[in-house]
């Protein structure tokens, strides 16, 4: 009988990885993104444990969506009170909160448990091209 090899949680190596978003479809990028958060491109993966990596996003405001998504994608939040609920067009909040796009996207496409919360925490989007991860010194990916 094989028996899987699961790997020890102290032996798994961080890399930090640094993506541009400029010019990107957003969904792509996002399917990617959550890919390499989930750890799926290392032999190492398991489905259970958090392998995966960090990964800095930046130039979240020139990400790009096809057709007329700018116009009639919404995204909804509600504040739990009631008639609290907000929604906001794709164009209106990429100005207002262009980051929030990108977490959104990723967050879906991770688990919806505590594993997935945990692999959200590793994910760091900024609005410029400017980002305090520079100690980390993280390795440009390309999709």
């Amino acid at each position: 009988m094989n028996k899987t090899a699961i790997p020890p949680i102290d032996s798994l190596d961080r890399q930090w990885y640094l993506v541009d978003a400029e010019n990107q479809t957003l969904g792509r990028l996002a399917t990617e993104v959550a890919s390499v958060l989930r750890g799926k491109n290392k032999p190492t993966f398991t489905p259970h444990l958090d392998t995966g990596d960090f990964v800095v996003v930046v130039n979240a405001e020139k990400i790009l969506v096809s057709g007329n998504k700018s116009q009639q994608k919404l995204y909804r939040r509600h504040s739990g009170r009631p008639g609290g609920m907000k929604v906001e067009t794709f164009e209106s909040l990429q100005s207002r909160l262009p980051e929030r796009i990108i977490e959104k996207a990723v967050k879906g496409m991770l688990p919806h448990n505590a594993l997935g919360r945990q692999l959200f925490r590793k994910l760091k989007v900024y609005r410029g091209s400017e980002h305090p991860h520079e100690a980390q010194r993280p390795q440009a990916l390309k999709f």
